[in-house]
């Protein structure tokens, strides 16, 4: 075959095998309406899992037929980037190109094993918009307000489109009315009344699945004011109801944050999409809307951008981030910079008994459980080159002495196989010196409910957000509530058990023992004792086996 044919072909065939994965990705998330009304949460949870490693599977697949379709020039460059230029021509004008450009890039990536950037045969240019294309055109239902508040919302709650049937539907539209009524009312001028100072809800049409919630997403345009509005719908074996009404940023925030699993929502432009969602979350970046909408790779690739972005406007250095050296991980940061940076560390401290792919596959675990808003989302990254001079010495002497089979030099620069990024946030333990631990009991409890154990309780494994959520990130010792055997402490049979200083009784890997969890969490004794009153269930292996 010519060369023009085998950039036509490898081009073609690249575009065809999104198009592919894109359309089996839709398929997925259209089936989060059925899942919530028949309330299948376990189906939706695998369908989560099946979305999130559909990408690998289709980049994995192209890889192949791309090397046999070229044959012997499977690692031309100059063809490569003949493929790319004919394959930015093919997707001009689609919605979404970015996402394609984004699914090429990774199989170049694969194909020659890039380390680093390779701007001759990727689409990697800090230049790229990764919105383009998207106009302020996002599917949305307009209500306009003819003299009543309540009018507008039953119109609202009518269209929504499920089989479930609700609870009371003219109590939750008078619960919607009076909560929003209620939010709204502060914000204006005393003189001015809620329902005539309404102008319209703009409401996005699809509805956002996450876990075992549907929300409906939109805002209010209130006196010339745009608020944004979220409704939460919960779906009970005695039919649907409104489980909350948020008006406020720092609301919508956390439920479109970093520490949740991503929406199932049947978007047919995304891009037009995130445009809208960022007048409601100005403050959210490209990379976690993208993310947390379900186009992780695009996330990553918009994550990646931003980093390159910052190092060219800042001159601050990589150092090693606040709190207490990890046992099992390397981490740093820059003072400037919202993220942190997890490398897996060569050896491991004696007290702890995980391999180094025991901790990988714990990351991979989290990537596909619910997280609950209580465990942070880590993009795992492979092959990253950051320039060296970026580094204090303190730290690059302990990467290639304590990371040296993930970090070398190459030039002048550092090369990282393998890294997790995640959202910066305050280690509790640092937190806690300037304020009170009021929210590490409700944390457990969430973690909990979702079938998740920490085994690590101390408090520099948890961080704190920007909203003062208490955040757990430290994944080496995780497993799951199911896994666990929770025992009562033996008593023991005589004075020399009592006062042996090993443990006098056997204990199983799985074995876990609730009475002993104060004596890993920093409490002075009235915060112990508080503890004890309030939460004293959690010290309870009855609690924990009722859970399971």
């Amino acid at each position: 075959m010519t060369a023009e044919t085998l950039i036509e072909q490898g081009s073609r065939r690249i575009a065809v095998a999104f198009a592919a994965y894109n359309r089996e990705f839709r398929d997925i998330t259209r089936r989060a309406p059925n899942r919530f009304d028949a309330r299948d949460w376990r189906g939706s949870q695998q369908d989560a899992v099946e979305r999130i490693e559909l990408y690998d599977r289709w980049v994995n697949q192209t890889v192949t037929s791309s090397r046999q379709g070229l044959d012997d020039s499977a690692l031309n460059r100059k063809l490569w980037s003949a493929m790319r230029d004919r394959f930015h021509s093919r997707t001009a004008g689609l919605p979404d190109a970015a996402f394609a450009r984004t699914f090429f890039s990774s199989v170049s990536r694969r194909v020659f094993g890039t380390v680093g950037v390779a701007t001759d045969i990727e689409f990697v240019g800090i230049d790229l918009d990764p919105l383009e294309g998207a106009g302020d055109n996002a599917e949305i239902e307009s209500y306009r307000n003819r003299g009543s508040l309540e009018l507008v919302v039953e119109e609202l709650l009518g269209n929504i489109h499920l089989r479930s049937p609700w609870i009371d539907f003219e109590k939750s539209v008078r619960n919607v009315t009076i909560e929003i009524r209620d939010q709204v009312r502060g914000r204006l001028p005393k003189n001015i009344d809620v329902d005539a100072a309404l102008q319209h809800i703009e409401i996005l049409k699809l509805l956002f699945f996450q876990s075992t919630r549907a929300y409906v997403v939109g805002q209010l345009v209130v006196d010339g004011l745009r608020l944004p509005l979220l409704l939460a719908l919960e779906n009970t074996d005695r039919g649907l109801y409104i489980d909350a009404v948020m008006l406020e940023e720092d609301e919508l925030s956390i439920v479109f944050g970093f520490t949740r699993s991503y929406f199932h929502a049947d978007i047919e432009r995304v891009v037009e999409t995130v445009v809208f969602l960022r007048q409601l979350l100005p403050r959210k970046s490209l990379s976690e809307l993208f993310t947390v909408l379900g186009r992780v790779r695009q996330g990553k690739a918009e994550r990646y951008r931003e980093l390159v972005r910052h190092l060219q406007n800042s001159d601050d250095l990589f150092a090693h981030a606040p709190g207490e050296r990890g046992l099992v991980m390397i981490c740093f940061t820059r003072p400037s910079l919202d993220v942190v940076f997890k490398l897996i560390r060569d050896h491991f401290s004696p007290v702890k008994t995980v391999r180094r792919q025991d901790v990988i596959d714990k990351y991979k675990f989290v990537f596909r459980h619910d997280r609950a808003g209580r465990l942070v989302d880590a993009q795992e990254f492979k092959r990253v080159r950051l320039p060296k001079a970026r580094f204090t010495s303190e730290l690059i002497e302990e990467l290639l002495s304590e990371a040296a089979e993930t970090v070398h030099i190459d030039g002048d620069d550092l090369v990282f196989d393998h890294m997790y990024i995640e959202r910066r946030m305050a280690p509790l333990n640092l937190y806690l010196r300037e304020a009170a631990p009021e929210a590490a009991d409700k944390a457990i409890r969430d973690r909990v409910l979702s079938n998740i154990f920490t085994g690590d309780l101390p408090f520099k494994n948890f961080g704190v957000t920007r909203h003062g959520r208490v955040i757990f990130y430290d994944y080496d010792e995780l497993c799951q509530v199911t896994d666990c055997r929770f025992r009562e402490m033996p008593r023991p049979h005589n004075e020399e058990d009592e006062f042996r200083g090993e443990t006098w009784f056997y204990v199983a890997d799985k074995d876990v023992f609730p009475e002993t969890f104060l004596n890993f969490l920093a409490f002075n004794d009235a915060q112990q004792a508080l503890f004890r009153r309030t939460h004293g269930d959690l010290l309870a292996a009855d609690f924990w086996r009722s859970i399971q």
